[in-house]
């Protein structure tokens, strides 16, 4: 092997007698200065992957060397040939039973006198190879859709190849923007989202695609959800009923008949837990050993009806357990899911991840036809520092460990995320060869596509994954910077990364391209520094420059905040979590924030006393959260008194009695995270603490279907009064409502800060 091969850490299976003899240490010279005698041959019948690869080839050594070789077709025969695919001299070279143990991306590359085959499996295992020739042996890199490196050299001299590789994982899917491009993904060997597309008939979450509520609730609520003793039409479907099963497999059936090519096809639960309460389903949850067992019986009697297809189904959330009792058919396929696993440690080995471990070995005890679900990227700050490098080899390892062959990999989909070339690029390696040496893949890439400033970029992820290491803490798909400002965002950690960028940046500064790709490796940093100082850390991690109620924004945060959201949108990031937040909208959810209300507020600073319960799972110090001076944005975990299925009565005492006109504040609705406007507002004044009056009333001005995060302002104003206490009493709606995917569970309320004038 060369050295080059050795480098990137790849394994292969070295074929000798399976081949026949050649003599060691052979080498085959394709290009001498700049010209070749070889001809690239393909079979008379050749396959658009087979006609593909030898066109890739023919152009990547014409980058190369500037040589221009032949592409011609069987009889053609030469002393000196490039055998790219199944060609009947390839079926004489190499036998036919290792022609046969080619699975369908294996590849195999075969030097033979003065002849060079590069053949693969039936599906793409002939471009895979050529790709690999590439690579491994050429130095050719394509680092991202638009980052591609090929050497030049007058010459091309291959050594002895006696190559033979078959991936473990036969299906690998990375759901980032980079493999969402056909030639990247060919090249890096993955499934890409076209592929997905050709063999999926439906993609997850298919319940209500299959039995829509909107279509049959009306008439049939049986069918649906039972919760509470009545049927809702926003959660799952009544399993036992058998009406559903005709109901589904009927319109299955016609979906099937509209893509007859299409192998996969999902029937699997809603995004929501809502499963059906009722006596029957309850009692098959108990005879299958928990809701998994009553959704594959289900999906076994579906699967019944189409042997030619494979039925999909979720093992997600309330169905990732696996069942008793029961197994899933043979062409049912089984979508098991990560989401609740911490990324700070690897799954085999971190005791929080001890229950996912029994899933997989359960599930693998019942089938093998198992699609592994895992999550690389923090869905609410898609653009969030997300320190998870370590544990992406292991994680992977394990998957393979436990016999599972496919994996999709859920990054940050057609949005621009942290690292997203780098992880996209790393995971497509490792699904390929989980024992590649992962450190020195990714200083290749970090070379390759940063030049210069790669030591530095290394340094600031090694610095950041010590220190989460360090600090124990978990890594959650869902959280914000600020949760790690005692971990690996600390104020000391953020001015040395900052550093570090400042180094990388200089050390690029003469080469345009690659100073706006580490300039777009720095909005990550920028990110977490706007998302902390909105919490008001320290005189360093805050918007305002405060003096008593003189409280001013300072220039820098501003020029920050801007400088972001240019250059965010600059590199093409349409939302910045999962379900929504553009670069624009998130720049208006902190200039909320920055209008604060301190001078000519009467409330500000003064006592709040809480009258219903306030939640403690977001934290702002209760009450006093209200008369702060600082205004919530769009984002309820900053700054917002949260009421979990219940009222917010909170009575302002402004400490001496005072001529009173005006009373606001302000809700924040987000129905996703299960978030509305209170249905109305009253607003009270009183001298006395005891007997209030009631100055004003405001309903809901929102329908609650209304999606997206926002703020919406609930203010009255009304003919001066003596007060010195000040109520605002908020009716919540209390549980979700019937269309919701959290149908009758808690609705929260929450508010911001109250002024008084």
């Amino acid at each position: 092997m060369t050295k080059l091969l050795l480098f990137l850490g790849l394994t292969f299976t070295i074929l000798s007698s399976a081949f026949g003899k050649s003599a060691a240490g052979e080498k085959t010279r394709i290009v001498v200065d700049g010209k070749s005698d070889y001809h690239i041959v393909i079979s008379a019948d050749a396959d658009s992957v087979e006609q593909h690869a030898a066109s890739e080839l023919q152009s990547y050594f014409r980058q190369i060397s500037g040589a221009v070789l032949p592409i011609e077709r069987e009889p053609a025969s030469y002393e000196h040939e490039i055998l790219v695919g199944r060609t009947q001299e390839t079926q004489r070279i190499i036998s036919a039973k290792t022609l046969d143990s080619l699975e369908a991306d294996g590849y195999l590359l075969r030097t033979d006198g003065q002849k060079l085959v590069i053949c693969g499996g039936a599906r793409k295992g002939t471009l895979y190879g050529i790709y690999s020739l590439l690579e491994d042996y050429l130095g050719c890199r394509k680092y991202s859709a638009t980052v591609t490196v090929v050497p030049h050299s007058r010459n091309i001299v291959l050594p002895e190849l006696h190559v033979l590789y078959n991936p473990f994982f036969r299906w690998r899917e990375v759901h980032y923007l980079n493999a969402m491009d056909r030639g990247y993904s060919d090249w890096q060997k993955l499934y890409s989202l076209s592929d997905q597309r050709k063999e999926w008939g439906m993609w997850v979450h298919t319940f209500d695609k299959l039995v829509p509520a909107s279509e049959y609730f009306a008439s049939h609520p049986e069918y649906f959800t039972e919760q509470g003793g009545r049927r809702i039409p926003s959660g799952q479907l009544c399993l036992s009923n058998p009406n559903v099963l005709d109901t589904l497999v009927k319109n299955l059936r016609a979906m099937m008949a509209k893509q007859p090519a299409a192998k996969y096809w999902s029937v699997s639960q809603n995004d929501n837990f809502n499963e059906c309460q009722c006596d029957s389903c309850r009692a098959l949850n108990e005879k299958f050993g928990g809701s998994s067992g009553t959704v594959i019986n289900f999906v076994n009697h579906v699967a019944e009806q189409f042997p030619g297809k494979i039925i999909s189904t979720l093992a997600y959330q309330y169905t990732r357990a696996a069942p008793t009792h029961i197994k899933p058919a043979p062409n049912v396929n089984i979508m098991l899911c990560s989401i609740e696993c911490n990324r700070s440690e690897p799954i085999a080995t971190d005791p929080r991840s001890a229950s996912f471990r029994k899933d997989v070995e359960d599930w693998g005890r019942l089938t093998h036809n198992i699609i592994m679900w895992d999550y690389v990227v923090d869905f609410r700050n898609l653009i969030s520092p997300f320190p998870n490098f370590r544990v992406l080899q292991p994680n992977i390892r394990f998957f393979r460990k436990n016999g599972i062959r496919m994996i999709f990999e859920q990054g940050c989909g057609a949005n621009v995320g942290e690292f997203g070339a780098l992880r996209t690029y790393l995971i497509a390696k490792l699904l390929w060869n989980p024992d590649i040496n992962i450190d020195s893949v990714m200083n290749d890439f970090l070379h390759g596509y940063y030049g210069a400033a790669a030591p530095y970029i290394r340094k600031y992820i090694n610095t950041m994954e010590d220190a989460l290491a360090k600090s124990g803490k978990e890594l959650g798909i869902y959280s914000y910077p600020y949760d790690q400002i005692n971990s690996y965002l600390t104020p000391a950690l953020i001015r040395k990364y900052s550093r570090l960028f400042d180094q990388a940046e200089r050390a690029v500064a003469n080469h345009a391209d690659v100073l706006k790709r580490v300039k777009r490796a720095r909005l990550p940093l920028e990110f977490a520094i706007l998302d902390i100082s909105i919490h008001d850390v320290s005189p360093e991690l805050s918007y305002f420059n405060k003096n008593g109620k003189n409280w001013t924004v300072r220039k820098s945060m501003r020029k920050l905040l801007d400088s972001f959201v240019a250059e965010a949108e600059k590199a093409g990031m349409q939302r910045l979590e999962e379900h929504g937040t553009s670069p624009e909208e998130y720049k208006k959810s902190v200039e909320q924030l920055l209008h604060v209300s301190v001078r000519g507020n009467l409330a500000f600073g003064k006592p709040v006393k809480v009258l219903t319960q306030y939640s403690d799972q977001y934290p702002v110090g209760g009450g006093s959260a209200l008369t702060n001076g600082f205004h919530g944005p769009a984002d309820y975990h900053c700054n917002w008194l949260g009421f979990q299925g219940d009222n917010c009565e909170a009575v302002v005492d402004l400490q001496s009695v005072k001529p009173v006109h005006e009373i606001k504040t302000s809700f924040l609705q987000q129905w996703y995270a299960w978030i509305w406007l209170p249905l109305e507002v009253k607003f009270s004044v009183s001298t006395d603490g005891k007997n209030f009056t009631q100055v004003g009333e405001l309903p809901d001005p929102v329908p609650d279907t209304t999606g997206g995060a926002f703020v919406t302002p609930f203010n009255v104003s009304f003919p001066a009064v003596k007060a010195r206490y000040v109520k605002v009493d908020a009716i919540s709606r209390k549980v979700c409502p019937d269309w919701h995917i959290g149908a009758g569970g808690k609705a929260w309320l929450f508010i911001d800060e109250i002024v008084v004038k």
